[in-house]
């Protein structure tokens, strides 16, 4: 019996993230998890031998062409569009652009420069789809999140997602050779909404910096926050946006008041981060909100800060709520959980597994259970202390490196078995039997 030779391992990954760098602040605008996870993968691939080029949209004429963030990762800055001024939704009609600006890139490269394209987000996934057809190397493409699975549970007033972007994503998932899912939920979803191939879709769990975000002393972090060693502190991290559902939190925290009046003089509801999609088209009025609801003086609204504040604003807390509508996974939870802090969530999409025994999950947006659950936590010190010890041990199983060889799995997979062309993909392209085209 011969031994089977090893699966090749790509040596230059082309990563493509159109609508947002992985070098922006996440929190604010589009940036979030996806930018948070697309770097740290990069890091980790390039330690295991494989080159990443990130290639992302030029949003500022400061920015350098080519930006070396750790040997072996680089971003690329493409020019599509004006810089400045562009929402995410407008994106589609620079993917030509972006498209020309990557293929220029290749072109002052040796021949099979790039082993394989992978794609973030259904933008980057026309683009790759086209970068890899005309390279001819394999295309994985992540999806991060789905319209038809946000549309399934969209906010109160939320706007939908558009037909034209549903009909993009369900391209991208035919021509992709792998998909990787966050979670067996959104693997499943991606089969059951789209229909994918499951042998085309893998799982590989996003991770969390687990050198950044350590348990470490609560005084000592309220201290630095300028926050009451005695406070209850309640804290949501993330996008201002109705599908992230901050406006949940302030009703539970004003519910909570209300049941225990002397709950006012040490509650602290702490929302960190910006108006990011149709945040921005129409604001949330969280201040307006608190001011109806009589929380003015417990809430504080803090601008994104960057990771290692943010680790002390998460161990400040006494409980992190994540009440979206939708998360494909959701990393603030992770990073929430990796710092000792319990996490009360929504019971949808990929919280679950990012929440495991580490916090509480809360079927719908109901205020009265929402106040119960965040409640019997915060207010619960032997029980917040043991949900504690629990989140530090789930969060300490994703690492991203962990992650990073999941997906070094599936770019080998791809390569060693390249998918098969649909029988007559060339007519449904051009609409001419591939008999006649010569």
């Amino acid at each position: 019996m011969t031994e089977q030779a090893p699966a090749p391992s790509p040596r230059r990954v082309a990563m493509v993230t159109v609508h947002t760098s992985p070098l922006a602040q996440p929190g604010q605008g589009d940036a979030g998890g996806m930018n948070v996870y697309v770097l740290e993968v990069a890091r980790q691939l390039a330690r295991r031998g494989t080159a990443v080029d990130l290639f992302t949209r030029t949003t500022s004429a400061t920015q350098q062409a080519v930006v070396e963030v750790e040997p072996g990762v680089v971003v690329r800055h493409v020019a599509a569009g004006p810089y400045e001024g562009l929402a995410k939704e407008d994106l589609p009609g620079q993917l030509c652009a972006f498209a020309a600006g990557m293929m220029r890139v290749a072109a002052h490269a040796p021949p099979g420069y790039y082993d394989l394209v992978h794609s973030h987000y259904w933008l980057s996934g026309q683009v790759g789809w086209l970068a890899a057809d005309r390279w001819g190397v394999p295309l994985v493409h992540t999806m991060h999140t789905m319209a038809r699975v946000k549309n399934l549970h969209l906010a109160d007033g939320d706007e939908p997602e558009p037909v034209g972007r549903e009909i993009g994503e369900a391209q991208v998932v035919e021509a992709a050779d792998r998909l990787v899912a966050n979670t067996e939920q959104e693997a499943a979803e991606l089969v059951g909404l789209y229909d994918a191939d499951p042998a085309r879709v893998a799982v590989a769990e996003p991770g969390v910096d687990l050198t950044t975000f350590t348990p470490g002393s609560v005084s000592a972090a309220r201290a630095a926050l300028g926050l009451a060693n005695d406070a209850v502190v309640l804290a949501f991290v993330g996008r201002i946006q109705p599908l992230k559902a901050p406006d949940v939190l302030l009703r539970a925290a004003a519910e909570l008041v209300r049941r225990d009046p002397r709950l006012r003089d040490r509650l602290v509801v702490a929302v960190l981060g910006g108006a990011s999609g149709s945040g921005v088209r129409s604001p949330m009025g969280l201040a307006e909100l608190a001011a109806r609801l009589g929380i003015t003086d417990q809430v504080r609204f803090v601008p994104p800060v960057d990771r290692p504040t943010l680790a002390q604003w998460y161990r400040a807390a006494d409980v992190v709520a994540v009440p979206s509508h939708s998360e494909s996974f959701g990393l603030v939870a992770l990073e929430a959980q990796a710092c000792g802090t319990p996490v009360v969530a929504t019971n949808t999409g990929g919280l679950p597994t990012a929440v495991g025994p580490g916090g509480l999950l809360v079927d719908g947006h109901d205020t009265s259970s929402w106040a119960t659950a965040l409640g019997s936590v915060a207010l619960h010190p032997e029980r917040r202390a043991g949900l504690s010890r629990a989140a530090v041990e789930h969060a300490a199983g994703f690492g991203w490196a962990a992650t990073a060889e999941k997906l070094a799995a599936v770019y080998s997979d791809a390569m060693a078995h390249p998918r098969e062309a649909s029988i007559n993909e060339s007519e449904l392209l051009t609409g001419i039997p591939t008999a006649v085209i010569p």
